[in-house]
């Protein structure tokens, strides 16, 4: 194997791998440890465009950060989450990762600095060409070429470099500091403070109560509710469980436990939206008190699961409204002023600091530019395959989670499939494998059908999912078990050659 610091005439060697992974997150060190599980005899990279493992739990270092899912389900199916609390915050998460690539040997396989900017499959050669961008330092940046048999991209499904902001009227007379939260600034002192925190979801409920901790003041300003449901951060049952089982034991049981209410409640939402709707309403009033206004404030215009739900961790977000340290308006914004924010019905909210927790811009594989053959690839023109591969693109998959479920719980099963997909090919001679549809009656479905607004902003964009299998997702890990742990793999769509 040529080493990447061969040069001939100042151009890069192109370093050879069975496998590439783009991305060291929670997905690409999954990835990592089930290929060397599952296809001990393959060689592989990850190629991380930062300079750290961990993706999302490391970019993101807003007060608060924390998971919207158990850790049961969020954890790896290989490494059971041993911590006191189920609901994790952000430098927990990390640390998991983290260890989970260092016990594992996976962290002496990434390529740190090497941003992926393009990939180009060639038949003859049955093989990829991989550009990535490496950082020297000061601003220095070099191309360096790698080929693979098999791409496998874990660079999430946003963009790492910006957060969505809105254009707002008059933010350049606004006094004090807008902050996104893809971008805290560590300098950031907001004790005393009066803040205002724009947005309803994830990341504005888990923001509101933590920085309410030493901010005169907090307001989350919202132009339309979300459900907001409220859960211990400690599960007493696993704990219970874990202290009379063994850890593996004790982390199946509640993982299991987990999933199967997850789709009970799901399935529920969408059969009797009326009936989940009052249940979470019911709630939210039992944590607010008879008197709040939870009318406005907390009953959104659209059925459960329509959009993700949000998760407060020991009603932290409703204890902080309760003793006042927190507060809800609902309105539209004019404009921003030198003191605050002047709303459409008149009033003017006053502010020292503003965060915009207003979403994350989508983006597809990272943003990779692909072509086949010389052919670009427009992913918004190809059907997704089984969540993972992409229609008449070989030899490639991604690692994207469940909407309305734990991301990894879908990872970890592409994972599986992708290593029966190479070791298949490799029984059988196989250079390539390509998803190629052939059934006329199939009809193109947008790939997630959820209302959120940045889903909308950026649906046009994705790979569409066809109207039934392969080619359909079910968002149901049940049946993803059953197709991708067990289903065929040669499934007359998947292309051998």
């Amino acid at each position: 194997m040529t080493s990447a610091n061969a040069t001939t005439a100042g151009v890069h060697m192109a370093e050879h791998f069975d496998v590439l992974i783009v991305g060291a997150g929670l997905s690409g060190i999954g990835a990592g440890y089930h290929l060397q599980e599952k296809c001990p005899g393959k060689s592989y990279a990850i190629l991380e465009g930062r300079d750290c493992i961990g993706g999302t739990w490391d970019l993101f270092r807003y007060p608060g950060i924390r998971s919207d899912s158990d850790m049961f389900t969020l954890g790896y199916s290989f490494k059971p989450w041993t911590e006191a609390k189920a609901i994790a915050d952000g430098p927990n998460i990390l640390n998991y990762v983290r260890q989970t690539a260092t016990e594992n040997g996976i962290d002496g396989k990434i390529r740190f600095n090497h941003r992926v900017k393009r990939a180009l499959w060639s038949s003859p050669e049955a093989r990829w060409t991989v550009e990535a961008e490496r950082t020297m330092g000061e601003g220095v940046t070099e191309t360096v070429r790698f080929t693979c048999n098999f791409l496998f991209m874990c660079s999430g499904y946003y963009k790492y470099e910006e957060g969505y902001t809105p254009e707002f009227s008059g933010a350049a007379d606004f006094a004090g500091r807008i902050v996104h939260p893809q971008k805290w600034p560590e300098d950031l002192d907001y004790a005393g403070k009066r803040v205002v925190v724009i947005g309803s979801g994830a990341t504005a409920v888990t923001l509101v109560p933590e920085m309410a901790k030493t901010a005169s003041h907090v307001t989350m300003l919202q132009r339309s509710p979300t459900y907001v449901v409220a859960r211990p951060a400690e599960d007493a049952l696993a704990n219970k469980l874990r202290r009379n089982l063994s850890a593996k034991l004790a982390y199946h049981l509640i993982r299991w436990r987990n999933v199967l209410f997850g789709m009970y409640f799901f399935q529920l939402s969408r059969r009797k939206p009326e009936r989940v709707k009052q249940l979470i309403l019911g709630g939210v009033r039992m944590a607010l008190g008879p008197d709040y206004d939870i009318a406005t404030h907390f009953t959104p215009r659209y059925n459960p699961w329509d959009q993700r739900l949000c998760l407060v961790p020991d009603g932290d977000l409703f204890k902080a409204i309760r003793d006042k340290q927190a507060s809800v308006v609902t309105n539209e914004i004019d404009t921003f002023t030198a003191g605050g924010i002047k709303l459409k019905d008149g009033s003017e909210l006053e502010a020292d600091i503003i965060v915009t927790a207003t979403g994350l811009v989508l983006q597809v594989l990272g943003g990779l530019e692909v072509s086949v053959d010389g052919r670009v690839v427009d992913f918004s023109k190809t059907l997704n395959y089984k969540g993972m591969m992409y229609s008449d693109v070989p030899n490639m998959a991604s690692a994207f989670g469940y909407t309305n479920a734990s991301w990894t719980l879908k990872c970890d099963l592409t994972c599986e499939y992708v290593c029966r997909l190479i070791n298949y090919m490799d029984r059988h001679g196989y250079k390539q494998c390509m998803p190629h549809n052939v059934d006329p009656s199939i009809s193109e479905l947008p790939s997630l059908d959820f209302s959120s607004g940045y889903v909308q902003r950026s649906i046009a964009k994705m790979p569409k999912q066809g109207s039934k299998r392969p080619w359909r997702l079910y968002q149901n890990y049940a049946l993803d078990i059953i197709t991708l742990r067990y289903g065929k793999v040669d499934d007359g769509v998947m292309q051998y050659s």
